[in-house]
C-alpha cells in the first residue's frame, strides 16, 4: 500500500512539476490569422525581453491590462505567454522630492524595482537591473549625479556607488529575484554620473561591476551606449579596455527612426567583439503602431516628422521592424538578444490632458512630474506630462495586447501567412517655390513582408495655386492607391541646384579642387563643432606662408533659363593677407565675385551674388577662390553651405 502510495505522489510531483513549465504557455499568444513574422533560427537561449519599468506606476493610475481571451490578466503571465523571457527594470538614487513626492517616469527607485522583479521571477522571467546612478533620467544627452553624490571627489563617488549598487542587488538577492544581467549607466556616451572624462567614468563603472561579481557573480555585467551611427563604440570599447573595465556584455539602444542602418549596427557592435570578445545586444528598441496620440501629450514620432520610417505605423510594420532587429542581432558574432522599450507604457485617465495631468502628478506614471524641477529645471521641470511612446506599446491604449507583441513566440517557427497590402509608403516631396509642382501618379504599396508594390494614386484635389503662392511653406496632401489612404507631404523651397552642398557625404562628390600652390591639407573633415551646419565641411589648412591658394568650384550644366542667386560661407584664422571670393562662371569665364574673409574662430562670412543670368544651354560653374599669405602659425578656414537658387 505504501509502495502504490508513493508512486501516485511521484505522478502526482511529475504533472505538477510538468504543468509548472508549461502553465504560461497559451495557445492564443502562439498563433496569428493575420500577422506575417519570417522565420528566425534563434538560440535557445536568445534574449526576448521587454522594459517594463513604469508598470508600477501606471496601475496605480487605474491601467488595466488584458490576455488574449479579452480577460482582466496580470501583465506578467500575458507577457510569460507571448515567448517574453526576460524583463528589464531601471533603478534611480532617489526619485523623490524633499517631500515625498515622485520625480515621474515609474519613480523607480529600487523599492519598485524589487516588485517588479518577484513579479518577473514568478513567472520564470529573468531580470536585468539597469543602474542609471542618478536620481532622474540618463541619457546621452544628461548624466546627472544623486543629489546625495553631490560634491564628492571621485574616490568618494566610486565608494557611495559601490555602497548604493552592492546594497540595491543585496535587496533583489534576499526577495529571490533571479537577475540574470545589471547595467552599469545607461546610455554612458562619455557621460556618466556628472563626469565627462573616461578615467573617472570607468572608475565609477569598475566599483558597480566589483559590487555586481560580489553579490551576482554568475549575472552578467553590461555597459550600455546610443548613437550607433555616430561611429564611436569601437574607440567606447578601446577606452574600457584601456582603463581594465570587468564586464561582459557591450549594449547598445537602437531606434530605428533616429540610429541608421543595421548593416552599421552590425559592424559597430561586431568589431567591439571582434577586438575585445564581448557579448553584444540590443537593450532598447521600440516602434510606432499607429501616429495616434492617446494621452493628450504628444509622441516622439508620428506623421511628419522628420526621422527615417523604414516601416508603415502599423501593427504589421511594428512586427517587421522588430523582427528585421532581431534577425540582425542574430548575424552578429556575438550577439545575445533584445529588449523593447516600454511596451506598456500606454495611456491613464483618457477623458483629457487635465485628467490625466493630475494622475502623472499623483502617481508618477508620466515621463516627468513637475516635482522634478528641483533636480532637473531645464527639462523635466519644463516639459514634464504623460507618455511619449503610447503609440509605441505593444498594448492598444485599453490595455489589450496588439497582434504584434506575439512575434516572440512566432519568430522560431514563422508565420508564413498570406501577403496583403499593410500600407501606402508616405511620399515627401520637394519643389522649387518658382518651379513646377509634379505629383506623383504611382506609390508603393507596402505588404506585409515590407515588400513593396507601385500602385496607382489619386489625390484629392490638389490646390496648386496655394501652393505656388504660399512661399517656402510645407504642405499635406491627401488622396487614395489600392483602397488605402496616401499622403504626399510636399515641401516648397528654394531650391538648391548644387549637389552635396554642405559636403554631408563625407566626399567631394561633384566638387573640384584646384590647388594652385601645393597646401599641406585640403579634403572633406567631419566635425560638427567646426560646421556651419551638419556635420561636415570643407577644411583647408597650411603652415608655410603663402602656400594656401585654390579654388573649390561645382559645374551645374542643366539649369533651365532664368535668373539666379548664389552663396556659399566660410570661417577661418590666422590667414594674413588674403583674397577670397566667390565666383560665377558662365561658359568657363567669370561674370560676377564676392569678396569674403576669414578672421576668428567660428565666425562665419556668408558671401552672396544676386541676379545671375542663365541662358538655356549654359554651363554654369559656382566656386570660391581662396588665397592666404598666412600669419606665421600655419592659415586654416573651414567652408560651408553653397547655396544655388532661382531668383525667378
Amino acid at each position: 500500500m505504501m509502495k502504490k502510495l508513493l508512486v501516485l505522489l511521484s505522478a502526482v510531483l511529475i504533472l505538477s512539476l510538468s504543468g509548472c513549465q508549461n502553465s504560461y504557455r497559451n495557445e492564443l499568444a502562439e498563433k496569428s490569422d493575420t500577422l506575417y513574422v519570417k522565420k528566425l533560427d534563434l538560440k535557445e537561449d536568445f534574449i526576448k525581453g521587454v522594459d517594463i519599468s513604469s508598470i508600477i506606476a501606471l496601475e496605480k493610475s487605474g491601467v488595466e491590462f488584458y490576455g488574449y481571451s479579452g480577460e482582466k490578466t496580470d501583465i506578467f503571465q500575458t507577457l510569460a505567454e507571448s515567448g517574453i523571457n526576460y524583463i528589464r527594470v531601471r533603478v534611480w538614487n532617489h526619485p523623490f522630492d524633499k517631500d515625498g513626492n515622485g520625480f515621474g517616469g515609474g519613480n523607480n527607485d529600487i523599492n519598485t524595482a524589487i516588485e517588479i522583479g518577484k513579479r518577473a521571477t514568478k513567472y520564470n522571467m529573468k531580470l536585468l537591473v539597469d543602474f542609471h546612478y542618478s536620481d532622474f533620467w540618463a541619457d546621452p544627452g544628461k548624466q546627472m549625479v544623486p543629489l546625495e553624490w553631490k560634491g564628492l571627489e571621485i574616490d568618494e563617488k566610486c565608494d557611495k556607488l559601490y555602497e548604493f549598487t552592492k546594497e540595491c542587488l543585496n535587496k533583489l538577492k534576499e526577495a529571490k529575484v533571479d537577475v540574470g544581467m545589471i547595467q552599469v549607466g545607461n546610455e554612458t556616451n562619455k557621460k556618466l554620473c556628472g563626469e565627462v572624462n573616461w578615467s573617472p567614468i570607468v572608475k565609477l563603472m569598475k566599483a558597480g561591476s566589483k559590487a555586481c561579481r560580489e553579490v551576482f557573480p554568475k549575472a552578467r555585467v553590461a555597459v550600455h551606449f546610443a548613437n550607433p551611427e555616430n561611429g564611436s563604440y569601437p574607440d567606447y570599447a578601446f577606452r574600457l579596455d584601456y582603463y581594465q573595465l570587468d564586464y561582459d556584455v557591450f549594449a547598445s539602444s537602437y531606434y530605428p527612426f533616429w540610429h541608421g542602418t543595421l548593416d552599421n549596427l552590425i559592424n559597430q557592435l561586431d568589431e567591439v567583439s571582434d577586438k575585445y570578445g564581448k557579448e553584444t545586444m540590443v537593450v532598447e528598441t521600440s516602434y510606432a503602431y499607429t501616429a495616434d496620440d492617446s494621452d493628450f501629450f504628444g509622441n516622439t514620432i508620428g506623421d511628419g516628422g522628420a526621422f527615417t520610417k523604414n516601416y508603415p505605423f502599423t501593427v504589421q510594420g511594428q512586427a517587421n521592424c522588430i523582427v528585421d532587429t532581431m534577425e540582425a542581432i542574430t548575424k552578429m558574432k556575438k550577439g545575445i538578444g533584445l529588449f523593447y522599450w516600454e511596451p506598456a507604457w500606454i495611456t491613464v485617465g483618457g477623458k483629457n490632458y487635465e485628467e490625466n495631468l493630475a494622475i502623472w502628478e499623483k502617481y508618477g506614471s508620466g515621463w516627468a512630474a513637475s516635482y522634478a524641477r528641483g533636480y532637473d529645471p531645464n527639462d523635466a521641470g519644463r516639459y514634464y506630462g504623460g507618455s511619449a511612446v503610447d503609440n509605441q506599446a505593444l498594448f492598444d491604449s485599453t490595455g489589450h495586447p496588439l497582434e504584434s507583441l506575439k512575434l516572440f513566440n512566432l519568430v522560431n517557427k514563422g508565420n508564413p501567412v498570406e501577403l496583403k497590402v499593410d500600407a501606402v509608403e508616405d511620399v515627401n516631396i520637394m519643389c522649387d517655390i518658382n518651379g513646377e509642382i509634379v505629383l506623383p501618379d504611382k506609390v508603393n504599396a507596402v505588404m506585409s513582408d515590407n515588400s513593396k508594390q507601385a500602385v496607382a494614386v489619386k489625390w484629392n484635389n490638389p490646390d496648386y495655386e496655394t501652393y505656388r503662392s504660399g512661399g517656402v511653406a510645407k504642405y499635406v496632401i491627401e488622396g487614395e492607391a489600392g483602397g488605402l489612404p496616401a499622403k504626399c507631404y510636399l515641401s516648397m523651397i528654394e531650391y538648391n541646384f548644387l549637389d552635396n552642398y554642405s559636403f554631408e557625404s563625407g566626399e567631394l562628390g561633384k566638387w573640384q579642387v584646384i590647388d594652385h600652390k601645393k597646401c599641406d591639407e585640403l579634403y572633406i573633415e567631419e566635425k560638427k563643432t567646426d560646421s556651419l551646419t551638419g556635420d561636415f565641411h570643407f577644411h583647408f589648412w597650411s603652415k608655410a606662408n603663402d602656400s594656401i591658394d585654390f579654388d573649390l568650384e561645382q559645374t551645374v550644366s542643366d539649369l533651365k533659363e532664368g535668373t539666379y542667386k548664389y552663396a556659399i560661407s566660410i570661417m577661418g584664422s590666422d590667414g594674413g593677407q588674403t583674397d577670397i571670393y566667390a565666383y560665377v562662371k558662365i561658359n568657363d569665364v567669370i561674370v560676377k565675385k564676392a569678396s569674403a574673409g576669414i578672421d576668428f574662430y567660428n565666425v562665419w562670412h556668408e558671401a552672396r551674388i544676386e541676379g545671375i543670368e542663365v541662358k538655356a544651354g549654359d554651363k554654369v560653374t559656382v566656386g570660391i577662390h581662396v588665397r592666404c599669405s598666412g600669419a606665421g602659425n600655419g592659415a586654416w578656414g573651414k567652408i560651408d553651405d553653397a547655396l544655388l537658387n532661382s531668383q525667378s
